[in-house]
C-alpha cells in the first residue's frame, strides 16, 4: 500500500518537480550548453568524440537542474515576495524542502555517473563544478557579486569538456573560461535587473543592485571584455574568418541588449537577457563552420 502512495505521490508531483528544474524553461540550459560546445570543438579541433559529447550535453541539462532545485531551496522564504518567483513550487508548498533536497542529491548523482564515464581528470575537476554549484544560491545573503559566483560555475563546464576530450588544459581553455565567465556576469546581471526593486525590499544582493545606475555601462564594458576574449582565442588558436563573423554577430546582440534595457523596464531586462541564447548560438555556429572549413 505504501509502494502504490509512493507512486502517486511522485507521479502527481511530477509537473511540481519538472518545474522545479526549469525543464519548462530550457534557456539556461542552452546558456550553460553553449560554452560547453565552445570548449569541445576547440578541444577536439574539430568534432569531439561522440560519447563525450553525448555525455557533456546530458550533463548539463543534469547539472543546470540541479542548479535550479538548491537555488530554489536556499530562496525558499524569499521566492514568495518576488512577482517573478511567486509561483514556484517551494514557495507555493506544491514541493517541500525534503523533497527538493532528495531531488537535488538524485541529480547530483546523476551527474557524477556521466563524469564517471570520462576520465580521472575530469572527475577530479567534477568536484568543483559541485562546490560552485551548491555555494552559489546561498551567496545573495553575503555579497553583492553573486553573478560572479554563478559565472565561474557555468564557466566551469569548459575545463571540464576540454579536459574530456583531451585529458589535459593549455592556455586555450582559460581564454575560452575567462569570456564565459564575463559574458554570464553580464546576462546574470540583466536578468538582475528585473528583479532589483523586489531584492532590495527582502534584503538580497546583486550586482544589478551593487552597479545602480552604472549597470548599462558595466554590462557593456563586461560583454566588451567578452568580445576582446574571445577575439584573443581566435587569433591564439588560428582560426578563420567565419569564427570572427561569429564573434561580431555575437557583438551585435549584445548592442540590440543594450538597447533593450535602456529604460531598465522589467520586460525588456528580461528580454535582452532571454536573447543572449541567440548571442552563445552565433559564437558556436562560427566555430563549428570554421572546423569545417580549415
Amino acid at each position: 500500500m505504501s509502494a502504490r502512495i509512493s507512486r502517486y505521490r511522485f507521479k502527481e508531483q511530477w509537473p511540481h518537480y519538472i518545474q522545479l528544474m526549469r525543464l519548462d524553461r530550457p534557456i539556461g540550459t542552452l546558456l550553460l550548453l553553449w560554452p560547453t560546445l565552445w570548449s569541445l570543438w576547440f578541444a577536439a579541433k574539430g568534432f569531439p568524440h561522440m560519447d563525450v559529447l553525448l555525455i557533456f550535453c546530458a550533463g548539463v541539462v543534469l547539472m543546470r537542474s540541479a542548479g535550479c532545485v538548491i537555488n530554489d531551496y536556499a530562496d525558499r522564504n524569499f521566492d514568495g515576495h518576488v512577482e517573478r518567483t511567486q509561483l514556484r513550487p517551494l514557495a507555493t508548498g506544491k514541493v517541500s524542502s525534503k523533497e527538493a533536497l532528495v531531488l537535488f542529491a538524485v541529480l547530483l548523482l546523476a551527474a557524477f555517473l556521466l563524469v564517471l564515464m570520462t576520465n580521472a581528470f575530469t572527475i577530479w575537476l567534477s568536484l568543483g563544478g559541485v562546490a560552485l554549484a551548491t555555494v552559489y544560491p546561498f551567496m545573495k545573503r553575503h555579497t553583492y557579486l553573486p553573478q560572479v559566483v554563478l559565472g565561474a560555475a557555468f564557466a566551469w563546464s569548459v575545463p571540464m569538456a576540454y579536459a574530456a576530450q583531451t585529458n589535459a588544459l593549455d592556455s586555450l581553455v582559460w581564454l575560452i573560461y575567462l569570456a564565459t565567465l564575463l559574458w554570464t556576469v553580464a546576462y546574470d546581471t540583466q536578468y538582475a535587473m528585473v528583479d532589483r526593486e523586489d531584492d532590495l525590499k527582502i534584503g538580497i544582493k546583486s550586482t544589478a543592485i551593487l552597479f545602480g545606475k552604472a549597470d548599462r555601462l558595466i554590462i557593456a564594458l563586461l560583454q566588451t571584455l567578452t568580445i576582446l576574449t574571445l577575439w584573443m582565442l581566435g587569433m591564439k588558436a588560428g582560426r578563420g574568418s567565419p569564427y570572427f563573423v561569429g564573434v561580431t554577430l555575437a557583438a551585435v546582440l549584445f548592442v540590440y541588449q543594450q538597447h533593450l534595457i535602456m529604460h531598465r523596464h522589467r520586460a525588456d531586462c528580461f528580454k535582452a537577457f532571454l536573447n543572449n541564447h541567440w548571442a552563445g548560438m552565433v559564437i558556436f555556429a562560427g566555430i563549428l563552420i570554421d572546423y569545417q572549413i580549415y
